[in-house]
This record gives structure tokens, sequence and C-alpha cells, in this order.
């Protein structure tokens, strides 16, 4: 007797294209702000999420009220850019809908928090009139692709970036439905024409997640990833990608069978055509083999360690009309941003702004729409959740330089800080378990007093914090990182590198602020006192606490 398939397996392939009843939800179900039980699923696909303003749900309880429902809307951005005229359009549709906070993701887009149901229509549309769209930015499907950001990094960075939009092109889903039920209100066109060979009625099993570095920088933290495309460049040309499998980072509390991992590099490709190919068709192992029984276990990290790497591999090559070449050689060295102005090969300035934790604030939204209205920039979100201002002709540097002075933008933080990541949480995140970006920058300033006791402030040590153990800020590839186990109370992992390419373990557990704060104390003493010649703190604590532990 075959295992029960998860609940949420029947609603996708009954859900007629991903439409199910949200017309119906959106249009007459004015009793309430939330949309029906199965179409919470299905919005998903659309970009959105049902969420609820947690800090009022016991005063509402208290008068017999339903929750206080909002959606948060994600937009599809492969790569993170934008025109001028898209980040004005984003600005005006902030402005008017939701809670007028622009949060930028650690996927490189944006999302709105707060709008009411009424708002969703009205919200897609003012995008979709901007060329911008939510489709599939959730739900059980390939999500934003990432790429590296900044220009600077290399002459092909713009060959390389145009990547993560063909991958995104190919693995849209082919229903229209976004459409239907968001734009025009209408069938646009036979449902024949919406036949999808790759993610036919059932989607993938889980979310999946692809990422494309350019060495020697891992902002994206490549091998978090589902899939992890490492550019290969030899004498100014692109040779093609290493791609690295089953990169994960969520597990659950309590629950042994959940773990992070990191991706696996199995091969490299030569040609467009061979990577564009080999990416589809491991999205179609995964379809075809990953485990739709218990979401928990459902991404492509444990298809991949039940085929095994080489059995994944085998029934790759099976699907492909080629061989996976070897994999070449490549090094990461950074993984930060590049703050301030830059200059690539053609001469061209960027500036990164730095955004802590990707909350827009109104200082710097203001700052942002007076460079759009210049029309001189175009606009680049970062894997690390801040922003470049790019492509800005000498000419028109110092009309920026006018504004950042205007604005107050070029503050100096601490290296920690600009090397700090948070997820949401509380209060909309429905899986938070503790505060996330409301409460690091708190734990960062009161952390920033040791640095300076210790001569470290220029130490570009990363620190991430998420609320619960899903991993949406990349903890357990931060050197400090901190999950949400309750109120106040995380545990605190130790000893991954700095570049990204080691996980961090488990150092202690549900410690409060004032035990985080000792034991960082001890770990920086210790630090100073003891580390080896241009060793890292990641590396330091890697070496002297989690190595002797295991």
């Amino acid at each position: 007797m075959s295992e029960k398939l998860s609940s949420i397996e029947t609603i996708k392939t009954q859900s007629d294209g991903l439409r199910g009843t949200l017309k119906q939800s959106i249009d007459l179900d004015n009793h309430t702000g939330n949309v029906r039980p199965d179409d919470e699923t299905l919005v998903k696909f659309h970009g959105m999420y049902v969420q609820d303003d947690r800090d009022r749900r016991a005063e509402r309880a208290t008068k017999k009220l339903d929750k206080l429902y909002s959606f948060m809307i994600r937009l599809r951005i492969p790569g993170g850019l934008i025109s001028a005229e898209q980040w004005l359009a984003t600005h005006e549709i902030s402005e008017q809908f939701g809670t007028g906070t622009l949060k930028i993701t650690t996927r490189q887009t944006v999302q709105l928090h707060g709008l009411l149901k009424h708002q969703l229509r009205p919200t897609i549309q003012a995008f979709n009139t901007a060329k911008l769209d939510s489709i599939a930015a959730c739900g059980d499907v390939n999500r934003n692709v990432i790429a590296s950001s900044h220009p600077q990094l290399s002459p092909l960075h713009k060959e390389i970036h145009e990547y993560a939009d063909k991958i995104s092109t190919l693995l849209l889903p082919k229903t229209q439905s976004y459409y239907e039920v968001f734009i025009d209100g209408e069938k646009i066109y036979e449902r024949s024409s919406e036949a999808d060979p790759l993610y036919e009625d059932r989607y993938l099993p889980r979310k999946f997640k692809i990422a494309i570095a350019i060495p020697p920088s891992n902002d994206v933290d490549v091998f978090t990833n589902d899939i992890g495309l490492i550019a290969i460049i030899e004498n100014n040309e692109l040779k093609g990608f290493n791609i690295a499998i089953g990169g994960g980072l969520a597990r659950t509390h309590g629950n042994i069978n959940t773990y992070s991992r990191l991706a696996t590099v199995i091969g490299f490709t030569d040609t467009e055509e061979k990577t564009l190919k080999a990416v589809y068709e491991i999205l179609t192992v995964q379809r075809d083999f990953g485990n739709r029984v218990d979401r928990k276990l459902s991404r492509l990290k444990y298809t991949v360690d039940k085929l095994t790497v080489e059995g994944f591999k085998k029934e790759l090559e099976s699907r492909l009309d080629f061989k996976l070449e070897p994999v070449k050689k490549y090094s990461f060295t950074e993984r930060s941003d590049r703050f301030g102005w830059e200059q690539n090969h053609l001469g061209n300035w960027f500036y990164t702004l730095y955004i802590e934790h990707g909350v827009v604030k109104p200082y710097q939204k203001q700052f942002l729409k007076e460079v759009a209205e210049l029309q001189i920039s175009n606009f680049i979100f970062t894997g690390n959740q801040n922003l470049i201002l790019g492509e800005i002709t000498d000419f028109n540097k110092q009309k920026v330089d006018d504004l950042i002075k205007k604005h107050n933008i070029d503050i100096q933080i601490s290296a920690l800080r600009k090397n700090s990541m948070a997820c949401v949480a509380l209060p909309t995140c429905p899986l938070a378990l503790a505060e996330g970006q409301r409460y690091l920058p708190e734990l960062v300033t009161k952390i920033e007093p040791l640095l300076e006791k210790y001569g470290l402030t220029q130490d570009e040590i990363s620190i991430r914090m998420t609320g619960c153990p899903n991993g949406c800020g990349r903890p357990y590839v931060a050197e400090l990182g901190f999950v949400g186990t309750g109120p106040e109370q995380y545990n605190f992992m130790l000893g991954g590198d700095r570049y990204g390419e080691r996980l961090n373990q488990l150092y202690k557990e549900k410690l409060t602020e004032n035990q985080i704060l000792q034991e960082v104390d001890l770990l920086l003493n210790n630090y100073v006192k003891n580390k080896n010649e241009n060793e890292t703190f990641g590396d330091f604590a890697f070496r002297t606490v989690i190595a002797q532990e295991q």
C-alpha cells in the first residue's frame, strides 16, 4: 500500500491550473480578510502569502474579532535588476497599498506587507503596468533566480547575469491563471495551451531555489540553493558553469530527520544550451523522485541524499543527451557587498547603499525616489538585502553624491552590522517563534562595544538571525548564527566560515540576550588571544570549539 500523499498535493492537482476558488475568495467572501483554506496554498504560487498581525491577536480575540489578516506580495525580479521607472512605480505602489514599507529580501527582490484582500488586484495590476509581476515568487515551483549582483566583479557580469532571466523564463509555470484571476478577470487562452511538460498538474514537491555565483564573490550563498551555478571564467571568457545540487537550510526543531545541507558540485557544462537543459532536467528529477508525503522532507536535498549524489547524477544524465564534464577549479574570497562607490571596466559608477535587513527606512526611500526621478541609473537588489544604484556616468555621479549628502546616506557603521542579516519573523510570519529583523539591530548594538574592546570593529564577521529554524536569513552559514526557539530565546550556531562554504553547528541552546553577550565576549577574547595569522573568526571558532567537540 502506497503512503498517503500530503494534502497539499491534492490541492495542487485539483486546482484547475492554480485557479482554485481564488476569484470567489476575493470577490464574494466579504465576511473575512482571508481567502478560503485551499486558496491559502494556491495564492503562494502567485507570489503572495496570507499573514496576520500577531501583535494584535490577543486583543482581537478578546473582542471576538477575526485575526487581522493581510497579504504579503513578493515580486519576481530575476537577478534583482529593475529600471528607474520600475523603482518609481514600486515606490508609488508601496505608498498607495500596504504598510508603505518596502522590504528587500535575501533573494534580490522586494516584498510589500500589510495588503488587504481588496487591494490585491489593484496592486498586481499596477505592478503589471510597470512590467513587473509576482508569478512563481512563492509556492512549489522555481522561485526568483538570483545572481551575483555587483558588475565590478567581472567584465562578463552582464553576460552571466542574463542567465538569471533565461532560467526564470524557462522554468515559469505555463498556466495563465495569474492574469485571469488578478489582471483581466477573463479567461485568456484555451486551457489546452497551458499544457506544462515541466510541472504537469502537480508542480514540484516543494519550493525550489537557484543561484548564480561569479567568483571570487559568493554574495548569493550559492551552496544554500537547490541548484547553484558557479561561473567559470578563463582569459576573460565565460567557459561555462560548475553545477551544484542539493543545498537547503530549513530544519524543524526536534525533528532529527531534518537538516541543513550545502550543495554538492557534480559537474560542468560548457554551453548555454547544456546549462539550461541540465537545470531543467534537475527539476524533472525532483518532480519525479521528490517526497510528496512529508513536506518537511520534500526539498531537493533529501532527494539527492535518498538517491545518493552519484545515483542522482546518473538519473540526470539519463535525461540529458550529454555527460557532465569534470568540475573546474574556482575560488571564493569574498561574500560581503561592496559598499559605497565602485567603478566597472567601462568606467560607469555603482553605489551600494546599506539597507539594514532590507527594511528601506523613510529617509532612504525618499533618497531613492529622488535618484530614480533623475533617470540616470538602474537599481540592483543584492542577495545581502542591500541596493546598488548602477550604470551611473562620470557626468551624473555628482548628482547622486549631492543627494547622498542631502539625505545623510553615507553613514559609518561597523563591519559586523554591514554583514548582518535577519528574516522578517514577528509580527507577520506565522512560523516565527522569536524576533528577527526587529531585534537583531539591537543585539548588534550591544555586541559592538565588545568588538571595540577587542579591536575588531573592522573585522567582517557575519552575524545572522531567524525567528524559526527554516533559515530564511541563512543563519546556518554565518560565523555567528542565531535561530529562534521561543520568545527571547535563540540557539547559538557557531563555526561557519566567512565565505559560505561550511555550515555552522549548534554551540549553545536556548540562550537569552545576556547569555548570548557573555558567550560572544568569551569567544572574542579567545579569538584575539589565540588566533592564527590571518585566521577568520569562523575558522577559529570551528578549529577551537566545534572540531574539538565532534
